[in-house]
């Protein structure tokens, strides 16, 4: 006879240290998940302050709150920011850490510990990012690339912040190493491979590409400190280095990168549509194939970054090329979201509301990719609006959508409470009108001739930044919307049940909030996890 267990939730359970300290020496990935949880809220809120400071400054042309200067140093932060701590590590280290245990039926990842400090580089990393903007030297003004030659001669705080990116890199290489090995290692007796959901799927090829990609701009950023500490001269030409050297090694990582932001996000999208439409996901296999095709084909496209750069003609048409290709797995997983809605009871709450704005905003963004991937219109529109507009619908348009509606597909699971419904729906209506709003019509004047990263602005294109400070507006009260609701409802909320979608994967099997070792006993695997009677 098995014996009887008492039910102890990861949030009640006290270990060896109590109160706060019980959170940051955790070993428990569910705990860890929530402390990467609040550590990127903060973080996102910073960097959306910065982000519609900028907006504000650009609503009329000239000076309007800040110098030209103080500008740079702004937009330089709010990227630094929104990618280095929060785009790269939001999805795989909230989700990847809470669930994929939760979701393979494992009792934690593969190296808690290693997990642990993770975490602990994490904040050390954004300790150094966010100090550089306090120095001396005033806060970084090249942008968020740290493009040389500028990067090498100005006199502003690069260092600290490259060395940040570097603490980073760090972070994300270790949570990429424990996926992979917790994948291989720890599934549930009678997983295989292809008996895994598609979250853990996402993860795995993420994964890779964190583990092989990283290391080559920690040390591009390396050599950056180098030359500007002991002038070695890696991008200097008068000392036999090459400028155009640093783009060519900066996005052998920085494409790559954005499949590290975008393939969890496909994985929540991939898990929220066959729960709210109630139906098998529709070709399991070729979703879960097209993940790793999109991970191994990335690495080979950083060229169409650089067609303005001084590249030959064969190189243009090769990157093209492969940038064409590498969108054909992204099309496979587009079609099989919409096949799978075909004829589903669906429930139109606010996780599905997400997905559904995550797929149209989705496409905007891919398809502008299409035309920046295409040589002839690439120089039309290279650093122009146009890029800014693109690289915000693939970004915040697919990871940040795709992060909103995982946090309310899950949130139950994670808190045992349930928000309010309705407030979700109206928050995510706002945050998707604000957004579009705030971002399409920078590809109207980005067409147009308007520049990228620019303090001021020709007067014809004001009325283009009116309306995208007006969306920035919109979208902030989205946000307050939803954080609102969801704080509300973690603490006063309506007690929720184990699976309160009728979700079939392994999550939705334990208690809300999950227990501490997760499963009383290995569960094991018959079937499928979309097997939905």
């Amino acid at each position: 006879m098995r014996k009887e267990t008492k039910y102890v939730s990861y949030l009640d359970y006290e270990g060896q240290y109590k109160g706060i300290f019980g959170w940051i020496f955790s070993t428990d990935h569910k705990r860890l998940g929530l402390l990467y949880l609040y550590a990127i809220a903060l973080f996102f809120f910073v960097g959306a302050i910065l982000g519609l400071t900028m907006r504000v400054e650009l609503a009329t042309p000239g000076e309007t709150i800040m110098k030209a200067q103080a500008y740079n140093g702004v937009f330089t932060v709010h990227g630094v920011i929104m990618i280095f701590m929060v785009v790269i590590p939001g999805l795989s280290a909230v989700f990847g850490n809470f669930f994929l245990p939760l979701m393979i039926g494992a009792k934690d990842v593969a190296f808690p510990k290693l997990n642990r400090l993770t975490w602990w580089i994490l904040i050390a990393g954004s300790i150094l990012a966010i100090a550089s903007q306090f120095l001396r030297e005033g806060p970084p003004d090249t942008g968020w690339t740290f493009y040389a030659p500028y990067s090498t001669k100005t006199g502003t705080s690069v260092i600290i912040a490259t060395t940040a990116a570097f603490v980073l890199g760090f972070a994300s290489i270790l949570t990429g190493l424990n996926f992979i090995v917790t994948i291989h290692r720890l599934r549930a007796p009678g997983m295989k491979f292809f008996n895994m959901p598609l979250f853990p799927w996402a993860l795995y090829a993420a994964s890779w590409i964190q583990l092989l990609a990283t290391p080559v701009v920690g040390i591009t950023l390396v050599m950056l400190i180098f030359e500007r500490l002991f002038g070695i001269g890696f991008f200097n030409p008068d000392l036999g280095g090459d400028p155009i050297l640093f783009q060519h090694l900066f996005w052998i990582y920085s494409h790559p990168a954005v499949y590290i932001m975008i393939l969890p996000a496909m994985g929540v999208i991939t898990e929220v549509i066959p729960t709210f439409c109630q139906r098998r996901i529709y070709g399991y296999k070729a979703i879960a194939i097209s993940s790793l095709a999109i991970a191994a084909v990335g690495f080979f496209v950083w060229g169409h970054h650089m067609y303005t750069s001084g590249m030959s003609e064969q190189a243009r048409w090769f990157f093209s090329l492969l940038t064409f290709i590498v969108a054909v797995p992204s099309a496979i997983k587009v079609f099989n979201w919409i096949a799978t809605m075909y004829r589903g009871s669906i429930n139109l709450q606010a996780p599905f509301l997400y997905a559904l704005f995550f797929i149209f905003l989705f496409i905007i963004g891919g398809t502008t990719g299409l035309i920046l991937g295409a040589v002839a219109p690439n120089v039309q529109v290279h650093d122009t609006s146009f890029v800014v507009a693109h690289f915000h619908y693939i970004i915040f348009g697919g990871m940040g959508f795709a992060f909103f509606s995982g946090l309310h597909y899950w949130f139950p699971k994670m808190y045992g409470r349930m928000y309010n419904l309705k407030a979700a729906n109206w928050g995510a209506i706002i945050l998707f009108i604000g957004f579009n709003l705030l971002y399409f019509p920078q590809f109207i004047i980005g067409y147009q001739g308007m520049p990228r990263r620019y303090y001021d602005y020709l007067p014809q294109f004001q009325w283009a930044q009116t309306i995208s400070l007006i969306g920035g507006i919109i979208l902030f009260i989205g946000f307050f919307v939803m954080v609102g609701n969801l704080v509300r409802g973690a603490k006063k909320g309506a007690i929720a049940p184990a699976n309160p979608w009728n979700g079939t994967t392994l999550e939705w099997t334990v208690p809300s909030p999950p227990p501490v070792e997760n499963f009383d006993e290995d569960p094991i695997i018959k079937s499928d996890p979309y097997d939905y009677k």
